[in-house]
């Protein structure tokens, strides 16, 4: 099966390297010239099938054995030339097994800390405060100097079109759209784009050319509409995620405190 092959090496080779003494006395999942395959390999391969979509059964079962018996050969011939024994191979795969053993103990971790409801209601609602009530339909050209953006803000000024000055612009995004960026709320653009934008009526420019990290730009707003920001249970993994990802900084951030580094 094709999408057993596809399987993350990472995890074939942390699994291999994780085999203990228990597992091999077990009954193996596959012998290939003698060496047993354990059978918690097998179970790890059709689990992470499972999670892809896969339907467990004889074909998934098979499909897995047959892609251990391979596996295994190729490891045997890599061992035959030692390979293994060369730095560079040993030291790539004390990495994997490495990260392996780093994934499960934070998935270990995230498990015995989980996010309460009541958490992930109130990061909604801080989030829901700081997007604000507006949603702005914008456009820009943006350059590399400020003289630049004079020379084309006064052409707007005269009455050329913007969309034709947007041609100009360095943003490939927007440049050959008439600098549209459609609509979004100001928190998703840096900083002094953003406070320009919300001080902006409806069909104006900017009076001056805008400086960010990116260059210089001319602002204009086209509209703007109410925002309707999703429902709590439609971003609710999403937040989880968000929560998670920040339980897990702040262990990292407590454990290399601790830590003794010389």
């Amino acid at each position: 099966m094709q999408t057993v092959s596809k399987l993350a090496a990472a995890l074939v080779c942390g699994a291999l390297l994780s085999a203990n003494a228990m597992a091999q006395k077990a009954a193996p999942a596959v012998i290939v010239n003698g060496t047993a395959v354990p059978q918690t390999l097998a179970d790890a391969f059709i689990a992470e099938q499972k999670a892809q979509g896969a339907q467990e059964g004889p074909e998934l079962r098979a499909a897995v054995r047959e892609e251990l018996v391979r596996r295994e050969i190729l490891t045997q011939e890599a061992k035959k030339k030692g390979l293994d024994k060369k730095p560079e191979i040993a030291s790539q795969m004390g990495l994997a097994s490495q990260a392996v053993l780093i994934r499960a103990f934070i998935q270990d971790y995230i498990k015995n800390h989980p996010v309460s409801e009541a958490q992930l209601k109130k990061d909604y609602e801080q989030i829901k405060s700081q997007l604000g009530g507006k949603e702005y339909k914008a456009r820009h050209i943006l350059v590399e100097t400020e003289a630049e953006a004079k020379v084309l803000l006064d052409k707007l000024k005269k009455g050329e079109k913007f969309e034709d000055l947007a041609k100009q612009s360095k943003d490939p995004g927007s440049k050959d759209n008439g600098g549209d960026l459609g609509w979004s709320n100001p928190s998703n653009y840096v900083k002094p784009f953003a406070e320009a934008l919300i001080k902006l009526e409806k069909g104006k420019l900017t009076e001056a050319p805008v400086k960010s990290d990116f260059g210089w730009h001319i602002i204009q707003l086209d509209d703007t509409r109410p925002l309707t920001p999703p429902a709590f249970e439609q971003v609710k993994p999403q937040l989880q995620q968000r929560a998670q990802q920040q339980v897990v900084e702040g262990l990292l951030k407590d454990l290399r405190a601790k830590a003794k580094v010389e």
